[in-house]
């Protein structure tokens, strides 16, 4: 070597020089917690299979933006700290062995905490089941662990999932992009994580609107998937009739990756369906440009100014990428009669037993619902007939139209600040009917749509356009969701938080 022909010294000196010459590059070469959190779930998932990351390191990303950020935006419930890293040093072990159980070997992702896990406590946001260990895994738990995830802790949710976000047992999520502001429920909690970088991807759950609500005031992607596509065994129910789950994620691919985990027949669930196998990544990558869209009737009216000029730009946007778009009519979408006796029939024992123990606005509603006796079974009937036949004959509209898929808004408005929601769901007094959504109609139609960011209002807060389409068009929908994100920005915008983003208090309910 060449430092051999130097004196001891200069040996020594050159030795030091050369040590600290490589240590810098490798410092330089190691990926911060930010840039290893702010990975894609497809980038994650590929670098762990080509061994440039391990589990381990995202976990341990991910748990340090938890214990950085989750104290402003209280997106978790539980974080399951010990259990995440051990599950992550298994998942590298078999990873440097060549085996890999599936597409999420290794990624950490979160569970709204209406979604039971065997290993962790399931408390609906609520004060009633502050200690309920499940005895066993939702189905979506099984699969997501199945496909090699790391569950790294429960999010936040409206108690029971009965509402947009405002009210918790922990206290409401805050938006990453405003702490002032809602996030969206009633999967507030999905959608504050996946945002602000502290998973992957995140399961929702919707009834009417609350993995797509909390995608759009969130500025990530979430799908609703046809009724029954995803198993909802082992999740809390709202109302069994409209309930769905699906992926809450930063881009359409990972929402794609996640849908083939969780999608498929479960004989145990009484929703679910039975469906041909299909790979949504590859369905994803279909060409759009024969696609024509559909503009429904009434699902333009009372719009933001700001969120009516974010998404006629992203129309301009889809009409150059597809065949282009006309205005259509879809039915009327009307809620079967009586149909919160679902609610009620899932709440009545707890409610009489434990009242006190639910939050106030919730407790109302329950009680209102027992006074009725939750509507008739006559009632009841009729209408689950209703909604059966709507379900059966909804893909006629497309059809009729003569087109593929229907664009709109995601949400009417911008998101609202909490404490207003809070002041509001508190109030005794009869509100007004508050048309904010475009969401709900596809929970009672049973059909998939989407949310995806497409732009931003000029104080900052996001904007969700939604894509839906006939039963089991998920394919469809993520190819346009695709194609309008691959030419466009929005998605690549991050929250402007810091750890030194202040905390503003939230009002109290009375």
């Amino acid at each position: 070597m060449i430092t051999n022909s130097l004196p001891k010294f200069s040996r020594v000196a050159a030795f030091v020089v050369g040590a600290r010459l490589l240590s810098a590059v490798a410092l330089q070469a190691a990926p911060s917690v930010d840039d290893l959190a702010s990975l894609t779930l497809a980038e994650a998932a590929a670098q762990i299979r080509a061994g440039q990351v391990t589990s381990v390191q995202l976990t341990e990303a991910c748990l340090a933006r938890i214990e950085t950020y989750d104290p402003k935006l209280d997106a978790f419930i539980t974080v399951m700290k010990s259990q995440a890293l051990a599950q992550a040093k298994v998942l590298d072990a078999e990873a440097k062995a060549g085996k890999f159980r599936g597409p999420l070997h290794g990624v950490p992702l979160a569970l709204k905490d209406n979604v039971d896990t065997a290993n962790a406590r399931t408390t609906g946001g609520s004060a009633l089941f502050a200690d309920r260990i499940p005895a066993e895994d939702a189905t979506v738990t099984a699969r997501l662990v199945g496909a090699g995830a790391v569950i790294i802790g429960k999010t936040n949710l409206q108690e029971f999932a009965m509402g947009g976000g405002e009210t918790s047992y922990y206290g409401p999520s805050r938006n990453p992009w405003n702490l002032a502001h809602n996030t969206g429920g009633s999967s507030s909690g999905s959608g504050a994580a996946v945002s602000a970088f502290l998973a992957y991807g995140a399961i929702g759950t919707d009834t009417g609107g609350s993995i797509r609500m909390p995608a759009s005031y969130s500025g990530i992607v979430g799908l609703k998937p046809t009724y029954g596509l995803v198993p909802i065994r082992g999740i809390i129910p709202l109302r069994v009739s409209m309930d769905h789950a699906g992926p809450m994620t930063r881009t359409v691919e990972d929402a794609a990756v996640m849908l083939n985990a969780l999608a498929g027949y479960d004989k145990l669930d009484i929703t679910s369906v039975e469906h041909p196998r299909e790979d949504y990544v590859a369905g994803m990558k279909q060409p759009v440009a024969g696609f024509k869209l559909g503009l429904p009737v009434g699902y333009f009216d009372h719009l933001d100014p700001e969120v009516k000029a974010a998404v006629a730009a992203a129309i301009d946007v889809l009409n150059k990428l597809t065949a282009g778009s006309a205005e259509m009519s879809l039915p009327p979408a009307v809620r079967p009669l009586a149909g919160a006796a679902e609610t009620l029939a899932w709440h009545e024992d707890y409610v009489k037993a434990s009242a006190n123990l639910y939050m106030i606005p919730e407790r109302r509603r329950l009680e209102a619902l027992a006074k009725e006796n939750g509507g008739t079974a006559v009632d009841y009937v009729k209408g689950m007939w209703e909604n059966q036949l709507l379900r059966r004959t909804v893909d006629d509209a497309f059809t009729k139209a003569g087109v593929d898929l229907v664009v709109m808004p995601t949400q009417r408005i911008l998101p609202p600040l909490i404490d207003d929601l809070i002041k509001r769901a508190y109030d005794t007094k009869p509100s007004d009917p508050w048309v904010t959504s475009n969401c709900s109609p596809f929970n009672i139609f049973g059909l998939p749509a989407i949310s995806i960011p497409c732009g931003f209002s000029k104080s900052g807060l996001p904007i969700g356009l939604q894509i839906a389409g006939p039963r089991f068009s998920e394919a469809k929908i993520l190819a346009l969701a695709a194609a309008y994100e691959k030419a466009t920005e929005w998605h690549k915008r991050k929250p402007p938080l810091t750890p030194e983003t202040p905390k503003p208090p939230v009002a109290k309910g009375a």
